[in-house]
């Protein structure tokens, strides 16, 4: 029921009235904060009724306060990021009107209504909008924030963050760890070195049987589970970081204001690299409500996706938080039911990981194969590792996670460039578990080689750093997680490059004992048994790779797709170059980011990956009466 009374308009908004604020548009936020449980205020804001400049000029001029608009005059004390998180900033002794606390506020939400109904509105801090106290703190301090994003784990947690020594030393180690082992192996006696063949074939084994018996075990349950009122939903925090993003620019922003959430409680941050002029300049042409947030990460090293997101990280202001990739088109319902599923999970639930879909199958042989393999992954084995509570290598995108878990991680590995893979083992580590999200997010694959191998090979690369990084210490990892836990992880993380490396060289071996030479039959079991154990791990190896993709088709409705799945084992062996690639870019340039273009889809199965010219602000914002969409009322845009 709309809010007819200006006697029960909230504080944060009443005063507007006197403002000349349409009285209408005040009544809806109103209404819409009762309905989502928050203040009227965000509600205004969030959903685009009027400037957030405005809004912030004219509280000051209510509070009797200084607004500052420009540059401001910062004191000693400026920190990152507590500064920001706080909202309150020192200035300049002498900087402000003798009268006003040397201090600059930034208030949100319930503050504002306590501010306002003081009694004496006097030794007030003078005040600004939270986005421009943000701009001017980075501007300030750009180095604390660059060194908080980068550094932040190594200082508080050295032993989960990737070394900045060479990555050289720990591959000669592994390189002579092998050849050591293998001068061993050959003098051994016989019986011994056949024993020694003998459990390492059982190990590999063991780790192939992790793929297939996901075949058989069915992802939880929980498309019914009924959904959150607005009142009770969590705030969520979506941080998108781009970089070099402008041409899919109109159809993030359309896929974003597609979801199924309510305004008030959005918190969403465009996160830009410094220098990239293009991709802000296409988010300027839109006028974006104060839901969405547009950040540029100081410069500094390394230049990667989890550094932009350790910058951001520390202003979320949601209970939950994901991450969405710039071409992605996540499902409108995906944060609700997410948010449900959280509801009635137990706290060891740290993680949700949504089901990535390709949709540009159509485009080449290429992301065609590519669709597939994702098919498989998170349609078939994410969700049966999610339901036995192993760990799992998460996506780099759509994983749902609880803010406060992650802060007390200290985020991502900033030097990992599959900061994602990453963060799954460390979530084991800490004790959390990840569970299935099945909710489809929409996303782009390269359709050319030159593209698909730069980004296979950063993602190649940043599984070796992880197994690098974690395997400094294997026993107290190993006691961490448990003796299942401990195979999964090895099974899918350095084992996922092992297999890559060795693929060519076990097929072509496997090519030349059956169809070149005959495989003798030894007289005595014992002497057939590593033969044997060879034949079945190519045998598992090649189903491995085969049925997951197979069943994921199925899952998905993809019959006409799940004709290319026997062409999958030559697809793996483009997967082998990109592996060999790997090991040579991590001695040569381990922070390097081969950055995969998007916008250049062909083809959409759903249709949501067509390209969208130009977005309206109509689209992201809602209806208010009184004045025309996309424009703030005229008192509105007198204030700015």
């Amino acid at each position: 029921m709309p809010f007819q009374s200006p006697h029960a308009l909230p504080p944060e908004i009443a005063f507007l009235r006197a403002e000349g604020v349409d009285g209408r548009l005040l009544d809806r936020a109103a209404a819409d904060a009762a309905a989502a449980g928050t203040d009227a205020a965000t509600a205004l804001l969030n959903a685009g009724l009027m400037d957030e400049a405005a809004y912030y000029r004219a509280l000051a001029r209510a509070l009797g306060t200084p607004y500052l608009d420009g540059p401001i005059p910062f004191g000693p004390g400026l920190r990152f990021p507590e500064s920001l998180v706080a909202g309150l900033a020192p200035l300049a002794l002498g900087s402000v009107v003798p009268s006003v606390v040397p201090c600059v506020l930034a208030p949100r939400g319930r503050v504002i209504a306590d501010l306002l109904d003081r009694p004496r509105r006097t030794g007030l801090p003078a005040l600004t909008s939270p986005t421009h106290l943000r701009e001017a703190v980075f501007a300030a301090i750009p180095a604390q924030v660059a060194n908080h994003a980068a550094n932040d784990l190594a200082r508080h947690a050295p032993e989960r963050a990737t070394a900045r020594e060479p990555a050289y030393w720990g591959l000669l180690v592994l390189a002579l760890a092998l050849a050591a082992g293998l001068c061993l192996c050959a003098a051994l006696p016989a019986p011994l070195a056949r024993a020694v063949l003998l459990a390492g074939q059982s190990l590999f084994l063991a780790m192939t049987t992790f793929r297939i018996a996901a075949l058989v075990i069915a992802a939880p349950v929980t498309a019914e589970v009924p959904p959150l009122a607005d009142a009770d939903l969590p705030v969520y925090t979506i941080l998108v970081p781009l970089h070099r993003e402008a041409a899919v620019v109109p159809a993030l922003l359309r896929a974003l204001a597609a979801l199924d959430y309510p305004p008030a409680k959005l918190d969403i941050k465009l996160l830009l690299e410094a220098g990239d002029r293009e991709t802000r300049a296409a988010l300027a042409r839109v006028p974006l409500p104060a839901r969405f947030e547009v950040i540029t990460v100081p410069p500094g090293g390394p230049r990667t996706k989890p550094r932009a997101l350790n910058a951001a990280l520390p202003l979320a202001r949601g209970d939950l938080l994901t991450v969405y990739d710039a071409e992605d088109a996540p499902d409108p319902g995906q944060l609700r039911l997410a948010a449900a599923l959280f509801a009635r999970l137990p706290e060891r639930t740290a993680c949700l990981q949504g089901r990535l879909v390709i949709d540009n199958a159509g485009d080449s042989w290429l992301s065609r194969a590519f669709a597939l393999e994702y098919a498989g992954l998170f349609d078939v084995l994410n969700p049966a590792l999610a339901r036995c509570g192993l760990p799992v290598p998460l996506g780099g995108t759509s994983m749902h996670l609880r803010t406060r878990v992650l802060r007390a991680l200290r985020g991502w590995d900033p030097a990992n460039v599959t900061e994602d893979a990453d963060l799954g083992i460390r979530l084991a580590l800490a004790g959390y578990t990840v569970g299935d999200l099945p909710s489809a997010t929409i996303e782009e694959a390269p359709a050319r080689f030159g593209p698909w191998l730069a980004q296979r090979t950063r993602w190649l690369k940043g599984l070796v750093q992880t197994s690098l990084t974690h395997g400094r210490h294997p026993l107290a990892n190993a006691r961490r997680l448990g003796a299942l836990d401990m195979l999964c992880a090895v099974a899918l993380v350095p084992g996922t490059v092992a297999s890559a490396l060795a693929y060519p060289v076990c097929l072509a071996a496997a090519a030349w004992a059956f169809l070149v030479r005959e495989i003798p039959a030894a007289p005595v079991f014992l002497d057939n048994l590593a033969t044997g154990l060879a034949i079945t791990l190519f045998g598992t190896g090649l189903v491995a790779l085969i049925l997951p993709a197979l069943l994921g088709c199925a899952r998905r409705g993809w019959g006409d797709l799940a004709q290319s799945v026997p062409l999958m084992p030559a697809y793996f062996l483009l997967v082998s170059v990109a592996a060999w690639l790997a090991l040579i870019e991590l001695v040569r340039a381990p922070e390097r980011w081969n950055k995969t273009p998007h916008g250049l889809a062909r083809t959409s199965r759903s249709g949501r990956l067509r390209p969208v010219r130009a977005v309206p602000a109509t689209a992201l914002r809602d209806e208010a009466p009184g004045h025309t969409r996309g424009q703030p009322p005229a008192r509105d845009r007198a204030f700015s």
